[in-house]
């Protein structure tokens, strides 16, 4: 009779890692060269002391997740991001607590909420391999890369990326005001070129219960490359009203989804049926991308095609083309249920139509108090419409603040930029100030909801102390 041992001190630590270290947190940025760019980032905003006096948890880029960040932000170097959004930024990264991930409170998949030194939330969990997760469940989560390093001033955990609050969803209650219509199509196949010894370039797969678009470098030069066609007559949608959201559904039979593109084209007739269609000739594209998303592992792939439909106005018979874009290891393949699959659902595009139009109201409007340099959540405590769905009020930027930044997540909202009630709600929005000057700083906002209502003039006052 053999028996289990059981561990009772289980400590995730990654090959060659020894989780015990004899120095601070900022002692152990310095001698890495992994930490090159954050040791230049806590340098330039001068804080250094954070990282070697109290106990705290760290969340550490590496210089993949800064030179990432910098390339995606349009700075060219450290010294390029606005001081005070450095510094918010690395404030984020750091948690006011001990989090280790053999602490037995820290439960697979169930994120816990921690405070940062910027104020914010930050959630942390693990999954079943103990592999640390940062902000899971939430609009945008991130895998920590090395976790459960010891320095004498708390716990590191080692990231690939820049990280930022990202908020639970929230759930908001249906619309009634809204109704969905749904339209399938009348035809779908995908085409596949020649490849070297076989020859594709000629063979129809309308019957295919799959839609298979493929990418090959570079993309359209008839080898190996696969696009999928669709035809929907938009004049089968029945139900009265003016739409204000349409989505292409495909549901994913498989993906790898490494984050790869997938682009949505009109194509440039309905001269093809999808018992001939091949791809010598199906018809070609026309005009810019209509929709584009990055692949994941999802159930279904959605295209926001409002746009197109708004500004085009459609009217019959419509084709799609499909096109995958590079993938960054390899060609990839993702399989999509065509109208043929036996289990899946089919293709379809879904709209949403309002048949009553709101009215909005400026519930709250509060001045924002904010310390010279400093940051500041602004919530529905400060700024609040009623009269629609959270989730349906969208705010834009009419005139910026000049004295700082408005902040989501990693990104500047400045002059025609957009926002959501919801990020209010969920503590996503920050106001930055630029540490230089004094006085009043506003910005003025308009917002609509999706049926059409609108209100405009909605300044703003921000005090900087």
């Amino acid at each position: 009779m053999t028996s289990c041992e059981i561990q009772e001190n289980f400590k995730y630590e990654p090959s060659g890692v020894d989780g015990v270290l004899d120095v601070t947190a900022w002692s152990f940025i310095q001698a890495n060269d992994d930490f090159d760019q954050l040791e230049r980032a806590i340098t330039r905003t001068g804080l250094q002391n954070l990282y070697q006096d109290e106990e705290r948890t760290f969340i550490v880029p590496n210089n993949t997740a800064f030179e990432a960040y910098l390339q995606s932000s349009g700075y060219s170097s450290i010294e390029d991001i606005p001081l005070p959004i450095l510094r918010n930024m690395l404030r984020y990264h750091i948690v006011k607590e001990r989090v280790i991930f053999t602490d037995p409170t820290i439960v697979r998949d169930q994120p816990l909420p921690y405070e940062t030194e910027n104020g914010q939330t930050l959630f942390l969990s693990r999954n079943n391999n103990y592999v640390g997760l940062i902000n899971q469940g939430t609009a945008r989560q991130w895998e920590i890369r090395t976790s459960n390093l010891e320095p004498t001033n708390g716990v590191i955990h080692a990231v690939d990326f820049i990280v930022y609050f990202s908020a639970p969803a929230i759930d908001d209650s249906e619309d009634p005001t809204l109704v969905r219509d749904t339209i399938y199509p009348l035809a779908d196949s995908f085409v596949a070129g020649d490849s070297p010894g076989e020859l594709y370039a000629n063979t129809n797969y309308g019957a295919n219960p799959l839609l298979r678009p493929k990418y090959s470098s570079p993309a359209l030069n008839s080898a190996y490359d696969r696009f999928a066609y669709l035809m929907f007559n938009l004049d089968d949608f029945e139900k009265p009203g003016i739409v204000v959201d349409m989505r292409l559904r495909l549901a994913v039979s498989f993906t790898t989804g490494d984050g790869y593109p997938l682009n949505l084209y009109q194509a440039a007739n309905n001269n093809w049926s999808e018992s001939t269609i091949t791809f010598n000739n199906a018809p070609g594209r026309v005009g810019n991308r209509i929709s584009y998303l990055t692949t994941s592992k999802v159930d279904a792939f959605n295209f926001d095609i409002t746009n197109f439909y708004k500004n085009e106005s459609p009217s019959g018979r419509v084709s799609f083309m499909l096109e995958s874009g590079a993938a960054p290891a390899g060609n990839k393949t993702d399989d999509l249920a065509s109208k043929e699959h036996a289990t899946l659902p089919p293709p379809m595009i879904i709209a949403t139509l309002v048949t009553n139009q709101n009215v909005l109201v400026v519930e709250t409007n509060e001045p924002i108090s904010v310390s010279n340099g400093g940051s500041v959540v602004i919530n529905t405590d400060l700024l609040e419409l009623s009269g629609a769905d959270a989730a349906d009020i969208i705010y834009t930027v009419e005139v910026a603040p000049e004295k700082g930044w408005l902040i989501r997540g990693a990104d500047i909202i400045g002059q025609g930029g957009e926002f959501m009630q919801t990020d209010l709600r969920s503590l996503s929005l920050l106001y930055i100030h630029d540490g230089e000057s004094n006085g009043e700083d506003t910005m003025l906002l308009s917002a609509r909801d999706r049926t059409g209502a609108e209100i405009e003039d909605i300044e703003v006052k921000i005090n900087i102390q």
